[in-house]
């Protein structure tokens, strides 16, 4: 199969916070392939960063693709991914382990970092499924202002 790319992002509202996840997935012509999100519950942006990766390579692997760009807004997943940065974090560890090794059974992976306008679609995605995560914790219930 062909090459595809995913855009990736993830977020929490608060940091740690309710948060969530959004993917795009696109030919290289720009066709839409799929998206995907997921509302994760208390969680931090790194977190959610590394769980939006793993929805994407797990979801290239599971539908028989072998080559895949991944561009995210996230600078450190994407310097972490390529080996520039130490993952000094535990709580990301498991996860960047668990990234590199879905990375190894595909036959190549390129990490770009791009800006965040470039990324609307992951981001909106992101929004909606942290939207989900708030309502599911009832933050999304309180009123903004009280009388």
């Amino acid at each position: 199969m062909s090459m595809i790319i995913a855009y990736t992002d993830g977020g929490a509202r608060g940091n740690p916070g309710p948060g969530g996840y959004g993917v795009r997935i696109e030919s290289t012509s720009g066709d839409l392939l799929a998206e995907l999100r997921e509302p994760l519950g208390a969680t931090t942006n790194n977190i959610a960063e590394y769980r939006a990766l793993l929805a994407a390579l797990t979801w290239a692997a599971a539908h028989a693709y072998r080559e895949l760009i991944v561009r995210s807004d996230s600078e450190l997943l994407v310097r972490q991914m390529r080996g520039e940065y130490k993952v000094r974090h535990p709580n990301l560890k498991p996860l960047h382990a668990e990234a590199a090794a879905l990375v190894a059974r595909l036959d190549h992976v390129t990490f770009e970092h791009v800006r965040r306008e470039a990324n609307r679609e992951a981001d909106r995605l992101a929004n909606l499924a942290m939207d989900e995560a708030n309502r599911e914790s009832g933050k999304g219930d309180r009123p903004l202002f009280r009388n």
